[in-house]
């Protein structure tokens, strides 16, 4: 039976839940989501008066996450942001768009049939037999970024020269960005997606207040728009083999898509294309440094590669949540939730979730089964799942065929971000073959 009450979170646990600075201190991060899950697994988040923000249930456990993202005729991607933000930057958003809680309207915002609609335009590019066409292409360009590697070693930080650049490159390459373009399209992602993180935002300000982290992710949104106004009129006037010309041209019932849903469209593939996979990547990377007997056994037995990959993508979890709103009053975990609560379903906590991941914090490339939750699930999963795991398995064979041996070369250090989060330097020692 639900119960009817809200188990409340304490003032200090609940500033940690939504703290960028906390998702950089991890460990500190996965402690505090140990005990929720034991806890207070659905738990009422309310503001403090430092960070304004709606009330949410914050919820922990992997099976609760899987049930919600399966189940998307309850649990709704609108009409409240589908990103946990906090009041400032909502009503931002609102007054931006004329009324509507995403500054972005794309995939991940829509619902039903609009979404299924839009998804099915792009989604036979992201399948596995259309990737065999291009898989040469990512060879070329993974020997490419391995080739910076080396030509900067011994001692190199393998975000800066390959897990950002490399799926970038991909990335843009599909969608027929020109290469020239790609240092843009690498900045915006990371004022849209890092601008609680002074290194990764390029704003020059340390530790920005939240109404300048809004106004920056704003401008990044505006610049991505002025982009690809100016890509479309020359895909509508020239269409190629690309995305980007699937998109200019798309028609959906009879219509060609309105501005603001085909500037959404390109941003979600531009940007989430390739940060999420960056941070899997230097993920995998960092585990492999810190464990050199695994990367010689991988190095000599290529079947382990794939067990490298999965896991890596559930051990970094780069997309670390995403929010959903009730449809109507129905229960999670026990607790009663009401017609047009707002929930954080955690995917950093649903993956590290003892009860289905033993020892949740090693990284066991042998994991078996490893049904993280990293690509989401049910309808919303991940667009780019398959071509995130080729990218990584072509890098990785291709930096096992010419690294001999790698060790941690300082200390990484982690973004801080509540949403897409993982490694933005790791600074390497190695040996080419």
């Amino acid at each position: 039976m639900a119960t009817r009450d809200r188990p409340t979170l304490d003032p200090a646990t609940a500033r940690t839940v939504i703290d960028p600075a906390s998702y950089a201190a991890w460990d500190l991060l996965l402690d505090t989501f140990d005990r929720l899950r034991e806890e207070n697994p659905v738990a009422w988040v309310e503001s403090q008066n430092d960070h304004a923000h709606p009330p949410f249930w914050l919820v922990t456990r992997y099976d609760d996450v899987m049930r919600m993202s399966k189940d998307n005729a309850t649990f709704l991607n609108n009409p409240h942001t589908v990103v946990f933000s906090l009041t400032e930057g909502i009503e931002f958003a609102k007054a931006m768009t004329g009324g509507s809680e995403h500054l972005v309207a794309s995939l991940v915002t829509f619902d039903g049939d609009t979404h299924r609609k839009y998804r099915k335009l792009t989604q036979d590019w992201f399948m596995p037999k259309n990737l065999r066409t291009v898989e040469d292409e990512i060879r070329g360009i993974a020997q490419d970024a391995v080739d910076r590697l080396i030509a900067a070693g011994p001692e190199a930080d393998f975000c800066k020269l390959v897990s950002a650049p490399y799926p970038l490159h991909v990335v843009m390459q599909i969608m027929g960005v020109p290469e020239e373009d790609e240092p843009r399209m690498l900045m915006l992602t990371q004022q849209l997606f890092g601008g609680q993180d002074d290194d990764l935002n390029q704003s020059g300000i340390k530790d920005l207040p939240p109404e300048a982290v809004t106004q920056l992710v704003a401008g990044a949104v505006a610049d991505f728009e002025a982009y690809f106004a100016k890509l479309t009129a020359e895909r509508r006037a020239n269409p190629t083999d690309d995305v980007a010309s699937t998109i200019a041209n798309a028609v959906i019932d009879g219509e060609p898509l309105n501005d603001r849903d085909m500037m959404g469209y390109y941003i979600i593939l531009a940007a989430a294309g390739h940060d999420t996979t960056s941070a899997s990547t230097a993920g995998a990377m960092l585990a492999l440094a810190q464990d050199p007997e695994q990367w010689a056994r991988v190095k000599a037995d290529r079947s382990l590669l794939g067990g490298i990959v999965e896991e890596a993508i559930r051990w970094t979890t780069p997309v670390q949540h995403f929010m959903r709103t009730a449809a109507e009053d129905t229960e999670v975990g026990g607790q009663a939730i009401a017609k047009g609560d707002w929930l954080m379903m955690n995917y950093v906590a649903a993956n590290h979730d003892p009860s289905v991941f033993a020892d949740p914090r090693k990284f066991d490339a042998a994991r078996s089964p490893n049904r993280h939750l990293a690509f989401g699930a049910g309808a919303h999963q991940c667009l780019g799942l398959h071509l995130a795991r080729l990218e990584m398995r072509i890098l990785f064979e291709t930096l096992l065929d010419r690294i001999d041996s790698i060790e941690l070369a300082g200390e990484p250090a982690r973004s801080k971000s509540t949403f897409v989060g993982g490694l933005k330097t790791l600074p390497l020692r190695f040996t080419a073959a």
